[in-house]
């Protein structure tokens, strides 16, 4: 467990980070270039690197290889979660210039909504050892249902409003259209809320609807919730800018949820194996630990990740290539104004 200095260090340096994000890179309502959006990714991946080899000295190679697996998982979930973030954006027609702002603050309003689960999960899992089948049962119906749904990246992904966007619609007077990059604005001498806000709550309570299944997917690799959280934060903070390089690829991604439905199936089945090893439910075993079941070593579960997803997206791209599909018209014409 790592101390209070050691948390308080971590919350400031991501607090400080997104705040950069707010008043130097999105301050000018603005399209990123693709250049632009992958050098900030790259920017944020190798944060991550650095970060995951510096805990190799401070916390050992056993907790770096944690974290690395664990930030790989919640990346590539990530990912799957920008085709749902496409589809709000295009619901909500949010004008291009702006979209960099709504996803940063959808990024934020979910890592501090992901911090609460991941506090609860860690609770959970210290207090009741049995919770671990729930996660694992969960994480393997979950691979089952995302492996059948397969052929979402193609375009036929639905977005249904949350709650959250409900009641503040009910609540909130919302203007009829967008003013420009304001959230609120005085007219007619009454304050009222644009569109603006309304899809910022939609991408940040939508992003925690995937926590769902990436929290307890994370926690079948570590029980650390240090590491849950770096990994999340990390995975979290490049989202916006990974969202504008991978936006025109999206719908070329077309295996990307079978790869995905491997490493969570992995990962539930890992979860139930490390509950049969510490069981205590008087149904199972006698309420003695199965002492045959196996336990899988991180170094593996982070090699079948890597594997999984980058065969996936490997395969994806080759066969959306041999088959000719094409990006979205007007992805082409931005892309053909760029050069």
């Amino acid at each position: 467990m790592e101390s209070s200095t050691v948390w308080i260090l971590t919350v400031v340096g991501v607090v400080a980070v997104i705040g950069f994000d707010f008043l130097v890179v999105v301050r000018r309502p603005h399209e990123p270039a693709f250049r632009e959006s992958v050098r900030w990714t790259l920017f944020y991946v190798g944060l991550a690197i650095v970060f995951g080899a510096t805990m190799v000295a401070w916390a050992g190679a056993a907790k770096a290889t944690e974290f690395f697996a664990g930030y790989v998982t919640e990346w590539s979930l990530s990912v799957d979660n920008l085709f749902v973030f496409l589809v709000i954006l295009a619901r909500f027609q949010v004008p291009a210039m702006y979209r960099q702002r709504v996803l940063l603050f959808g990024v934020a309003l979910a890592l501090v909504l992901r911090g609460l689960f991941i506090a609860a999960g860690a609770a959970a899992l210290h207090a009741f050892s049995w919770a671990f089948y729930l996660f694992g049962i969960f994480l393997v119906w979950t691979a089952i249902s995302v492996a059948r749904e397969g052929g979402a990246e193609e375009g036929d992904v639905e977005y249904k409003e949350t709650r959250a966007v409900a009641l503040a619609r009910r609540f909130l007077p919302t203007t009829d259209g967008y003013r420009g990059a304001a959230v609120v604005v005085k007219e007619a001498g009454r304050r009222l809320v644009t569109p603006l806000l309304l899809v910022m709550i939609a991408i940040g309570t939508t992003d925690v609807l995937f926590a769902l299944d990436s929290i307890p997917a994370i926690f079948g690799l570590t029980d650390d919730p240090y590491i849950v959280f770096t990994a999340n934060a990390f995975a979290l903070m490049g989202l916006r800018q990974l969202f504008f390089v991978v936006e025109g690829m999206l719908r070329r991604l077309v295996y990307l949820s079978y790869g995905l439905a491997v490493v969570l199936g992995f990962i539930g089945v890992k979860l139930i194996l490390s509950a049969l090893h510490e069981n205590s439910l008087p149904f199972i075993n006698g309420g003695e630990p199965v002492t045959w079941a196996p336990e899988i070593p991180t170094w593996i579960s982070l090699l079948v990740i890597l594997v999984a997803i980058g065969g996936a997206a490997t395969v994806s791209l080759v066969v959306s290539a041999r088959t000719g599909a094409r990006l979205p018209r007007d992805h082409e014409e931005r892309d053909a104004d760029r050069t």
